[in-house]
C-alpha cells in the first residue's frame, strides 16, 4: 500500500467522521485567535477556552493588551502553563503588533513568525483559520500520528508537515489538520493506540494484511 493510497483511506475514514470541522480555540478575530495560539502551546485546547475569555474581556486587541503588565497577564493566564514566558510574549507581541503593523494582525508567515511566542505551526493555524491561506499545521501529536499510519517518517514536525503536504491535496491542508486532531483524541491517542476502537489503524492493518495474503504463492497440498 502506498503512501498515497493510505493517505486517501486515511481521508475517507476522517471525512466520515468530521464532515464539519472548525476551529479548536474560541476565539472572535485574528488577534484573539492569535493570542489563543500562544497559550495553547504545551496546554489543552479546553484549558486555553476556559482561561482566554478572562483574558479578553480585559483586553481583546493590541492596544488593550499591550496597556496591561505582563504580571497582570500571567495572573490570568497561569493556569495554562509557561505563564511568565508567555504573558511577556503576548505582551510585547501586542506592542510590536501596533508598532510595526499599525494594530492588525500581518497576513504572511515570515511577519507571523517574527512575532514574540509565535513558531511556524501557530503561525500556520493563524493564517489558515484567520486568513483562508493554505496551510497545514503540524504539532508533535500529529507528527506521531502520521508516523503511525506511515504517512511520513519525518524525524520531526517540519520534515512531516513537508510529506503530509505532498500526500493532501492542498484545499484539503486545514481541514485534515483539525480533523487528525479530534480524531486522535477520540481514537488514536499519541502515545499509544489499541487498534480494536480506531478505525483508521484497524483498517490500514487489515488492508496490510489482505494484500500480503494476496501476494502470497499458493500453499501446496
Amino acid at each position: 500500500m502506498t503512501k498515497k493510497e493510505r493517505a486517501r483511506l486515511v481521508g475517507k475514514i476522517l471525512d466520515g467522521l468530521y464532515q464539519d470541522v472548525g476551529p479548536a480555540l474560541s476565539h472572535a478575530d485574528p488577534f484573539t485567535l492569535l493570542v489563543a495560539v500562544v497559550l495553547s502551546a504545551q496546554c489543552t485546547d479546553n484549558r486555553v477556552n476556559e482561561v482566554s475569555p478572562r483574558l479578553f474581556a480585559l483586553a481583546d486587541s493590541p492596544e488593550k493588551m499591550a496597556k496591561l503588565s505582563a504580571r497582570e497577564i500571567q495572573q490570568i493566564i497561569r493556569p495554562c502553563g509557561l505563564s511568565n514566558a508567555k504573558s511577556k510574549n503576548i505582551r510585547a507581541m501586542s506592542r510590536l503588533l501596533i508598532e510595526r503593523h499599525g494594530g492588525k494582525i500581518p497576513q504572511t508567515f515570515a511577519e507571523l513568525e517574527a512575532l514574540p511566542g509565535v513558531g511556524h505551526k501557530s503561525a500556520s493555524v493563524v493564517m489558515w483559520s484567520a486568513f483562508g491561506q493554505a496551510a497545514f499545521p503540524v504539532d508533535t501529536h500529529i507528527h506521531r500520528l502520521a508516523k503511525r499510519w506511515k504517512l511520513s517518517r519525518g524525524k520531526n514536525v517540519v520534515e512531516t508537515e513537508r510529506d503530509l503536504k505532498k500526500l493532501f491535496p492542498q484545499d484539503e491542508w486545514g481541514r485534515r489538520h483539525l480533523q487528525i486532531i479530534y480524531y486522535g483524541r477520540e481514537h488514536c491517542p499519541a502515545r499509544g493506540c489499541d487498534r480494536a476502537p480506531c478505525p483508521i489503524c484497524r483498517e490500514l492493518s487489515s488492508e496490510r494484511q489482505r494484500r500480503t495474503s494476496a501476494a502470497a504463492p499458493p500453499r501446496r497440498v
